[in-house]
């Protein structure tokens, strides 16, 4: 198995074109973009998209019942194990949807629920930080390639997450 994959050079927000994706009917898919617009964070708060960065969406159906706050602890674990691959140095989850290198924020995870002809859909937008990033104030955020001095290509990056998805779908459904 595999996701249908859709790339895009600019959009608004990678999330928004999953859910537009979903209404049109397609179940499963990645959505990759070297740019958005508009991205966003948990509470409604702006997600700073910097070229050369990782934005991208995995959306899939999952089961009615299914607890939300176990699969965001999931979703962190399964980007963790992706990351890992490249990262030899700690990588930390803090709560509820960010990765931490060196207590600093490199990814974050938003994660919505939709319905789409009676059936409950996941959408996780991923954020990851590889050679630039945002000064928030009183957030310390770093990138990977400041961190590790690794330029981590994002098509592999992508190809592993995929692969750890497909490996723990069936927690999802």
């Amino acid at each position: 198995m595999s996701f249908k994959k859709f790339s895009y050079k600019n959009v608004n927000n990678t999330n928004d074109l999953a859910i537009k994706k979903i209404k049109t009917g397609i179940t499963q898919g990645i959505i990759v973009a070297d740019y958005q617009k508009k991205g966003r964070g948990q509470y409604g708060k702006k997600w700073i998209s910097f070229k050369g960065n990782l934005f991208m969406t995995i959306f899939f159906k999952i089961k009615e019942n299914i607890n939300i706050k176990k699969t965001t602890i999931l979703n962190c674990k399964i980007i963790k194990k992706s990351l890992i691959q490249y990262i030899k140095k700690k990588i930390t989850i803090k709560s509820p949807n960010d990765l931490l290198l060196n207590k600093k924020k490199i990814c974050g995870i938003l994660q919505e629920v939709k319905y789409s002809n009676e059936a409950k859909f996941i959408v996780i937008g991923i954020g990851i930080n590889l050679i630039k990033n945002p000064t928030i104030k009183n957030y310390p955020t770093t990138n990977i390639f400041e961190e590790t001095g690794l330029k981590v290509k994002k098509y592999n990056l992508i190809k592993n997450i995929e692969k750890n998805y497909i490996k723990n779908l069936k927690l999802f459904a």
